[in-house]
């Protein structure tokens, strides 16, 4: 059975395929994430410097200088690990909102190129019927067909007239 066979409200994925769909939301529904893990990683820093005093206040009866500290580097440290995982998810939330976005936008330029480069080869195909100018021996209209008479080079352009 595939998903289009199923019924709307038996497909647990639906509302996040629309979610994928549409940028906005898309953008939104990771703000939502990214609220929660900057609440957490809130919370975890606030956890880390309780537990590094606690740690490190904690001594036993013999211990030598810097004994606790080592014993609770350890904790400490998967603390800090947890803090820059969290930190690499925060970044990778907004990235992928920012590229979410992006795609749309290059989706509606590629749509705009495609567009404007058929339209050119339309007007390469099918140019358009230039009507003959009336007078011929006005001065400052110049023929269709310029033939040797036209300008030899772009650096005269506006100076030089048809024979």
């Amino acid at each position: 059975m595939s998903t289009e066979d199923k019924p709307f409200f038996d497909d647990p994925n639906a509302a996040l395929r629309e979610v994928a769909q549409n940028p906005a939301a898309y953008a939104h529904y990771l703000a939502d994430f990214h609220r929660v893990v900057l609440d957490m990683a809130a919370k975890l820093e606030i956890l880390q410097r309780e537990t590094r005093v606690h740690c490190r206040g904690t001594r036993v009866e013999g211990d030598k200088m810097g004994q606790a500290f080592l014993r609770s580097f350890p904790v400490e440290k998967s603390l800090n690990d947890l803090l820059k995982n969290l930190k690499n998810v925060t970044s990778g939330l907004e990235k992928s909102a920012h590229k979410r976005h992006a795609h749309d936008e290059k989706v509606k330029e590629v749509k705009k190129q495609r567009k404007e480069k058929a339209q050119l080869k339309e007007r390469k195909n099918n140019p358009p019927l230039q009507a003959a100018p009336e007078n011929p021996g006005q001065p400052g209209v110049q023929s269709p067909n310029m033939g040797y008479g036209g300008p030899t080079s772009i650096y005269n352009l506006d100076r030089r007239e048809s024979a």
